[in-house]
């Protein structure tokens, strides 16, 4: 199995070393396994796991819900480990949060487009002063 160090994951991610190690601490990742005890260790797993946070994080998703989003675990390997797991508790907390989330997104999309307009038009009336400017 490849495992990448803590620089290769941070570089494959997009995710500083420093930030992995801080999400580390807050629980938003396990711990990952260790080489001789020392140097933290990913799989790929892990990786995509990773990229999966970041992706959330990107979203503007507070750290606090992404917490909450994870704190169970994957799903996939909880249905794996144990055929008669029930993921429905777990798959409702997590549409709540993504209902939730995604609400939040649509509303500071219409605000950032409601703002993209005015700096259009303003952008729009600076032409028009640039080009009457020349004219003169």
């Amino acid at each position: 199995m490849v495992m990448y160090t803590i620089s290769e994951a941070a570089r494959d991610t997009g995710i500083s070393a420093y930030t992995l190690r801080y999400y580390e601490k807050l629980g938003l990742l396990p711990a990952p396994g260790r080489k001789n005890g020392h140097k933290r260790l990913y799989s790929a797993k892990d990786i995509a796991f990773i990229k999966f946070l970041k992706n959330l994080k990107d979203t503007g998703m507070p750290l606090e819900e992404v917490k909450e989003f994870v704190q169970d675990g994957c799903i996939w390997d909880s249905l794996e480990e144990d055929p008669d797991y029930k993921p429905a508790p777990t798959l409702s907390k997590r549409v709540d949060i993504l209902e939730k989330h995604l609400k939040n997104m649509e509303n500071k999309k219409r605000e950032l487009e409601a703002i993209m307009e005015i700096t259009r038009e303003k952008l729009q009336t600076y032409h028009t002063l640039l080009e009457e400017e020349a004219k003169k």
